[in-house]
């Protein structure tokens, strides 16, 4: 079947392991292409979307080196042709743990602004761009600006009208992750009036009035990652092994739940004050996980200590609280692994966004 006489086709941009590609997948879509700069990730996107596939998507490198008219002659499409564009540029220069000013003038916020030479060319349908929350900082708004700017020059509406912030949890997502989502529509794109943006949440508060009056589904809670086991021939099946000093501070945390400063053990980077309270602290699985960054698989970076092990969790654990399938193989070292987990967008957070698209009839 060519690309032309598919139902819906996508493309996705900084794909980097292929959380959106899978997403999009799940949703009904046919993927054609991806560009990745990181050799892990694009080691990873082989694995699972090219290798052995039948009408694999072509896979690029360096963004800045792809010319986005040549990809559609690739991919055997003509402008407009596409029906969604996804991708989540490199956020660092917008991370929210940044102080001051530090990112207002980071070269990877640029990024952004080349995912819209793309739109620009390719004409799709829609697009949908994912970024960390610190987008919306105030230092930043001349690039969304901008952004916004260019999607209006170029015939395409923001829906809402603004950047929107979503929670993966609301969504069934066994996590706490903010993120900001972009969807542009193309000016003869008529979206019904049925159609909403952002999408109403499916899961919500456990002590909501949506769960104990209406019935509605609950967060989902971590102890969903850990409920079933592990399989030893799993190659994503690796954590951090602490030393001796690490696993007795591991040891002195109560499981569970139990944070650093409840293992008795004070850093010496902590002595003059509290410091990031959730480091080296143990996951509850009766709540929604924390946000997998790329130092998810690092007790140091955040609370990623097992609830009940003395250690911190696997990569596979990550990839599921990213809603990853046990059969998603990750190519690398663990460090690699832990940040293409880390920056992939949540499959069923993508699958839900994209499922509402295709449900429109693109």
């Amino acid at each position: 079947m060519t690309a032309s006489k598919m139902k819906l086709t996508a493309i996705d941009l900084f794909s980097g392991a292929g959380g959106f590609s899978l997403a999009a997948k799940k949703a009904g879509f046919q993927v054609l292409a991806a560009v990745e700069y990181d050799k892990w990730a694009q080691e990873t996107y082989k694995h699972n979307f090219i290798k052995g596939r039948k009408n694999p998507p072509k896979l690029y490198g360096d963004i800045w080196g792809v010319d986005p008219s040549q990809v559609l002659k690739d991919v055997g499409i003509n402008a407009g042709e596409l029906d969604v564009l996804v991708g989540g540029p490199p956020c660092q220069g917008f991370s929210s743990h940044r102080l001051n000013n530090a990112g207002v003038d980071d070269p990877r916020n640029n990024l952004l602004l080349r995912y819209f030479d793309f739109v620009k060319q390719l004409q799709p349908k829609v697009f949908v761009v994912e970024n960390v929350s610190g987008m919306l900082w105030a230092r930043h708004k001349p690039y969304v600006d901008r952004f916004k700017n260019l999607a209006k020059r170029n015939g395409y509406q923001i829906i809402s009208g603004e950047p929107q912030l979503i929670n993966a949890r609301d969504f069934g997502v066994p996590q706490n992750r903010k993120r900001v989502f972009i969807l542009g529509a193309r000016s003869d794109i008529n979206l019904p009036d049925g159609f909403e943006w952002p999408p109403k949440a499916t899961h919500f508060d456990p002590n909501s009035d949506e769960v104990k009056k209406e019935g509605k589904k609950k967060w989902v809670p971590a102890s969903t990652v850990f409920g079933k086991s592990l399989d030893s021939k799993d190659p994503n099946n690796i954590h951090m092994i602490p030393g001796s000093d690490m696993l007795q501070r591991f040891k002195d945390t109560p499981l569970n739940g139990g944070s650093r400063a409840d293992s008795g053990h004070v850093l010496t980077c902590h002595e003059d004050h509290t410091g990031h309270k959730d480091v080296y602290g143990r996951i509850d699985p009766n709540k929604s996980g924390p946000t997998m960054t790329t130092g998810c698989i690092n007790p140091s970076k955040g609370r990623f200590v097992h609830p009940t092990k003395h250690h911190g969790i696997a990569a596979r654990h990550a990839a599921r609280f990213q809603t990853f399938p046990d059969d998603f193989y990750f190519e690398g070292g663990l460090g690699s692994t832990g940040k293409q987990i880390g920056n992939a967008v949540p499959v069923m957070l993508g699958q839900h966004i994209l499922q509402a698209l295709a449900m429109e009839g693109l």
